[in-house]
């Protein structure tokens, strides 16, 4: 009988990987109710959150709260969750506390909602955090190999040591810090994107997107101090044209700051990161984990100003905006008040027929009045208001991602 089918009391970081790795792989099962199974997961879930609430002093993000969001971004009503439920009165239940989620709601949810499992089983977390490991600390086996050798970052390690897949993996980490592997972990994660269980795929990502900005060509010279309000205002206004994201990328890198575009890793919801090359060299990634517009000019924004106010040499921060825009940590909250005051200036903005009469044709005069794209004024409408449903047509969906076709959507 191997631990899975006996699990015990989590004792070690090593076991408490294996452990998630598990979960992940039962909730990919259509598993019965009350089949040995089911119960082996709800008896692991109990577990992990056990071991974390010893370990991290985090606070989980309510799987309650995390679904209404969803809700509320999408534009669903109660009575539109009831497939994922299975009846109606399930979702008022569940939703009012009543009924617990089961195995089969999860995983209808995560896949048709996209919210992460870990979220709906609690295991995700809305603070921030921030680590620091040695390389003696670093356990190589629990880097995603497998989704690494698939997109091609590391050579596929078929019919060779498992100590050579993770040798590999050393060597592509330690881009991060240059000289030796345990400098690469000197790099701090911090940011609403990052928590204990996702941060060896987020160092994993970070790696990549440091390499691909060190195989771009034709980088401007960065300048201390260079970007100000102006330059920002001159960004934003670049999504006015119908190549916008592709002009932004050109005119940041004449500017010496460059932008990585890198699908995100499985399991993590990073949208943007910001950072600095060993040398020096500024660099923004971008996930373009959701394909529109209004995100991704308000991502770009606040990566930005990361660059500018926040990043030094070896901090990094990763974001998921979907937390982050309402995040009260000062870091986050400034990147967000100036990116969002950049967009659409505060005086403008409560002033506008667009906010104090929300039409299309409103919309579309204040976008021209002040040079942005009406995806950014539609988006911030119905982040305001709480009404996803409304102005769809208006936010730009699908209309970044086609801008960069080498990836692998």
């Amino acid at each position: 009988m191997n631990a899975f089918q006996s699990p015990r009391v989590i004792r070690t970081e090593e076991q408490y990987h294996q452990y998630l790795s598990e979960v992940e792989r039962l909730l990919s099962l259509d598993l019965a109710p009350g089949s040995e199974e089911s119960e082996r997961l709800e008896l692991l879930t109990v577990l992990i959150e056990d071991y974390e609430n010893s370990n991290y002093a985090i606070t989980p993000v309510n799987p309650l709260d995390a679904i209404k969001f969803r809700m509320e971004e999408k534009g669903l009503r109660q009575v539109d969750l009831a497939p994922y439920f299975g009846t109606k009165s399930r979702v008022s239940e569940v939703l009012s506390g009543k009924r617990p989620l089961t195995v089969a709601m999860i995983k209808a949810l995560s896949v048709g909602l996209g919210i992460a499992p870990q979220t709906l089983l609690g295991l995700e977390t809305e603070a921030e955090y921030t680590v620091n490991t040695t390389e003696n600390e670093v356990n190589w086996s629990k880097f995603p190999i497998k989704e690494m050798i698939s997109r091609g970052w590391i050579d596929s390690v078929i019919s060779k040591s498992k100590k050579s897949a993770e040798e590999q993996v050393k060597s592509f980490i330690q881009q991060l810090g240059g000289n030796s592997v345990a400098a690469s972990f000197k790099r701090t994660l911090s940011g609403d994107a990052y928590s204990p269980s996702t941060q060896y795929k987020l160092y994993a990502w970070i790696a990549r997107v440091i390499q691909q900005s060190r195989e771009k060509e034709n980088i401007g010279d960065y300048k201390d101090n260079f970007i100000n309000k102006d330059f920002l205002k001159e960004l934003a206004q670049l999504s006015w044209s119908e190549y916008g994201p592709l002009l932004a990328v050109e005119f940041l890198e004449k500017h010496g700051i460059s932008v990585v575009i890198e699908p995100a890793l499985t399991g993590t919801s990073v949208d943007g990161a910001a950072l600095k090359d060993n040398s020096g060299r500024p660099i923004i990634a971008l996930s373009l984990r959701l394909d529109r517009l209004d995100n991704f000019w308000f991502t770009l924004l606040h990566e930005v100003v990361h660059i500018w106010k926040h990043v030094e040499s070896n901090n990094t921060f990763v974001d998921d905006l979907e937390i982050s825009r309402d995040s009260k940590d000062k870091i986050e909250a400034e990147a967000n008040r100036i990116a969002r005051d950049t967009l659409i200036p505060r005086v403008v903005w409560k002033r506008s027929e667009a906010y104090l009469n929300p039409t299309s044709a409103n919309i579309d005069k204040l976008s021209r009045e002040l040079k942005v794209h009406p995806a950014i004024i539609a988006g911030r409408i119905r982040r305001e208001s709480g009404k996803y449903n409304q102005f769809s047509d208006l936010i730009g969906q699908g209309e970044v991602r086609k801008h960069f076709p080498n990836q692998n959507w």
